[in-house]
């Protein structure tokens, strides 16, 4: 059984609170922190909801995922599904030892054989067969060695949203691509996790000083309610 992350305290938020409220003024005066916005046409990622990360037990498994993210996701999931907004989940899994290359030395990437239940996408967030998008990734970020971004481009995909874990790698490393494939970003604040609460709260801060904007459940719902349905190409 893994150990419980430690909770981050009322006193730890409201230090970190303080310390990322002077930090944002410091990107602001210098140009940074800006909000790059919702563009016209969306597609929702769900990054690694796959049972690893998602079910308790696993070495990978995350936290608050119960309580917060997957009620999130759900969400997310019927308005996107409501407005036809494609929708596209990764896992991460392989094939052989050898097809780990080094990233067992430092994590148990064995534990992420392809055709396991520990890569299959949690049921509770069920990807539709013939309708949504699958993506099996060997990185962290979910454009590299995948056709990801071609996809997205043949789309007309626009604004990326973002759900997911963990904040500190997968999450953060498709997010610092997708900037730079050209593609507008937007983390849901309540659908990403990882296994220390610090990562979560440094990270979104970070991420929406440089790279994306971050921004809660009920303003991406809203977002969502005034698309048109999107029309296939």
């Amino acid at each position: 059984m893994r150990e419980a992350a430690m909770p981050l305290d009322d006193k730890v938020r409201k230090a970190l609170d303080t310390i990322f409220s002077g930090d944002a003024g410091l990107y602001q005066t210098r140009g940074w922190n800006q909000r790059s916005g919702f563009g016209t046409r969306p597609a929702l990622l769900n990054i690694d909801l796959a049972n690893a990360w998602t079910r308790p037990g696993y070495r990978f498994s995350c936290d608050d995922m119960d309580e917060r993210i997957i009620p999130g996701v759900q969400r997310l999931l019927a308005a996107a599904r409501a407005k036809k907004v494609p929708i596209i989940y990764t896992t991460t899994a392989f094939c052989s030892r050898f097809d780990m290359g080094a990233f067992p030395l430092k994590k148990p990437f064995e534990d992420l054989m392809l055709g396991t239940d520990a890569t299959e996408i949690d049921d509770r967030v069920p990807l539709e067969e013939g309708v949504d998008t699958l993506i099996v990734k060997k990185r962290p970020s979910a454009f590299a060695g995948t056709h990801l971004g071609g996809i997205l481009r043949a789309g007309g995909i626009d604004t990326l949203i973002c759900t997911g874990v963990t904040m500190a790698s997968c999450v953060r490393h498709t997010v610092e691509d997708a900037l730079g494939e050209g593609f507008r970003t937007v983390i849901v604040r309540e659908c990403v996790g990882d296994r220390v609460p610090a990562a979560i709260e440094w990270n979104l801060f970070d991420l929406d000083m440089k790279y994306c904007d971050v921004e809660p459940l009920d303003r991406v719902l809203a977002y969502l309610a005034e698309l048109e349905p999107f029309e296939e190409r």
